[in-house]
């Protein structure tokens, strides 16, 4: 008996009975931490990334264009393309005298710019950027040939550092030994000087403590000032004159719109100033459209009686 009971006890225990059950159990458990990981990322996107159906849900997570990507450049200093000219009606031509002056802002960039203005052989006033790539090039090359050179000097503009400025311009917030210490360094680049005018510079002009301290570092070198008038508020002409400095001030800007029929009738506004009050002072940049602006109607404008001279000659 004892036999018997003993063989009935042993086929009620299978061999290796609990290996499936273990397994099984792994199994299941990998597939609970799957689905718990899945509804955590799930949580964290919204549902329309997961299936955006509707053509709003498309359009929202559709790529930008590659283009957007792109580093953003400096912006030149001239431009390279001409705008189509839009009609500005000529008045009819009038004669008579005037003396005029035009400076070229903006320029030691490029040498074929200050050849295309010296081939239209009117005297015209170059002033220069300091630091730019061919600024010393252009300098002699406007001193052999007899025009004038000036140092446009880069102050800070309202909205900087949202409005960029050269890394060497004058700031507000430097000290007056910095201010100082940055002009004669202008000064020293560019011997050829015959005085200055500022490059933007409408948050800086307005500054009468940091505008001193750039006028007694031209009058110890014997330049003259002309204020670009970039601020309504600007100071420095007035400074000037109090220090017994040569200054003038700007009386019409040129090339704010880039197209030759808009610069061309600048041109005659200035015309006319110089006629009312015997001269006049115009500030343009070496602009493509600006250059041929000029190449056409400088000539023009001689025959009917206007005389062009350095800015020098009329400064006081």
């Amino acid at each position: 008996m004892k036999a018997k009971k003993r063989s009935r006890n042993n086929r009620r225990k299978p061999t290796g009975g609990k290996r499936p059950f273990g397994a099984l159990l792994l199994v299941v458990l990998l597939i609970v931490l799957a689905l718990l990981l899945l509804e955590q990322l799930r949580e964290r996107m919204p549902a329309e990334v997961l299936a955006p159906s509707t053509p709003q849900q498309k359009e929202r997570y559709k790529l930008p264009p590659r283009q957007a990507y792109h580093p953003v450049e400096q912006q030149p200093y001239t431009s390279s393309t001409i705008e189509q000219p839009r009609t500005h009606p000529r008045k009819k031509r009038v004669h008579g005298p005037g003396t005029v002056a035009i400076i070229v802002d903006d320029m030691g960039s490029s040498m074929q710019e200050v050849r295309s203005l010296m081939a239209i052989k009117v005297p015209l006033t170059f002033s220069l950027i300091p630091g730019l790539a061919r600024v010393r090039d252009v300098a002699e090359a406007a001193r052999v040939q007899g025009y004038p050179v000036m140092i446009h000097i880069p102050m800070e503009p309202q909205g900087y550092p949202h409005q960029r400025l050269e890394a060497n311009g004058l700031l507000v917030a430097q000290s007056n030994e910095e201010i100082a210490r940055r002009m004669n360094d202008y000064i020293r680049l560019l011997p050829q000087a015959v005085g200055a005018n500022n490059h933007m510079g409408s948050r800086f002009t307005e500054d009468r403590d940091k505008m001193k301290v750039v006028l007694n570092q031209l009058k110890a070198h014997s330049l003259f000032f002309v204020d670009s008038r970039t601020s309504p508020r600007s100071v420095g002409m007035e400074l000037a004159r109090g220090m017994a400095l040569d200054a003038a001030g700007r009386n019409v800007f040129l090339d704010n719109v880039q197209e030759v029929g808009a610069i061309r009738s600048q041109l005659e506004q200035v015309a006319a100033l110089a006629r009312k009050r015997g001269s006049a002072i115009a500030i343009c940049h070496p602009h493509k459209a600006t250059i041929q602006a000029l190449t056409a109607a400088l000539p023009e404008m001689q025959k009917d009686g206007i005389n062009f001279v350095g800015v020098s000659e009329l400064v006081r």
